[in-house]
């Protein structure tokens, strides 16, 4: 029995202490479909003006793996050029959610990020981690290009680092160098002792002036304010890609694969 996967997965928002915790989740490695990217943005937004936070803390589920990026069912689906600006766009509509947002946000990076996953950990403003959050930048292996995430991705990074990840596009890279390259703040061996670093940052934060970290935050996104047209046109370019022969063929086999394991 097939299952709807483009439907599935929750976005679930905790606010105390001043800080508003938002949890994504989805059965197949936290992979981002179209509707779940929209509730993501919209909890971003939300929270982003909720006066009973300060904080905004992005997490996933799971203890392995943080986001396994886009979701190959939907990507599998994309028929036409209208499609795939849409689908990209939720990306795009994440990434600019988090930048125009005026609370600082701290990712909590448990596990692997793959693709999009990579894009969510770059645009937070302070990430932790632990020794297991390998990254990979995979979309350049199914005929894609990390053309949306890639500006947030080269933001923290910088050029160079980014383009290896997008280059050698099947391996990983570990949390260590995700870490000496800028990506990650902190790592650290286990999620307890992760979720322990990151509870007494955000109780830190939450004891310092909003005033003060609204206008830090403006100053660490002031050059960025083309974002919304410049991601735009990059969820174009692979909207675009992804209705080639060679993309459509890549990710076939994926999905193959993952439904033999599956089996």
């Amino acid at each position: 029995m097939d299952v709807d996967f483009k439907n599935k997965g929750t976005v679930e928002v905790i606010v105390e202490a001043g800080v508003s915790s938002i949890e994504f989740s989805h059965p197949q490695s936290n992979s981002l479909p179209s509707a779940l990217l929209k509730k993501l943005t919209q909890a971003i937004e939300q929270e982003s003006s909720n006066p009973e936070s300060q904080i905004i803390l992005l997490g996933s589920s799971g203890d392995r793996v943080f986001c396994g990026g886009a979701s190959f069912d939907e990507l599998a689906s994309i028929s036409n050029e209208k499609e795939g600006l849409s689908f990209f766009s939720g990306f795009a509509n994440v990434i600019n959610a988090m930048r125009k947002s005026p609370k600082i946000i701290v990712g909590r990076i448990q596990g692997k990020a793959v693709g999009g996953g990579v894009g969510l950990a770059s645009a937070v403003d302070y990430c932790f981690a632990t020794d297991y959050a390998g990254v990979k930048l995979s979309e350049l292996a199914v005929g894609i290009g990390p053309f949306v995430v890639g500006p947030a991705v080269e933001r923290k990074i910088g050029k160079s680092a980014m383009s290896q990840l997008a280059i050698d596009a099947t391996q990983f890279r570990t949390a260590e160098w995700a870490f000496n390259k800028g990506l990650y703040s902190q790592v650290y061996p286990t999620i307890e002792s992760m979720d322990q670093g990151i509870s007494e940052l955000l109780k830190s934060l939450t004891y310092q002036s909003a005033s003060a970290q609204t206008a830090l935050k403006k100053i660490l996104w002031e050059d960025f304010d083309h974002w919304d047209e410049l991601l735009e046109s990059r969820a174009l370019i692979s909207g675009k890609l992804v209705l080639t022969e060679e993309s459509k063929a890549s990710i076939q086999l994926i999905l193959e694969k993952k439904n033999q394991i599956d089996k």
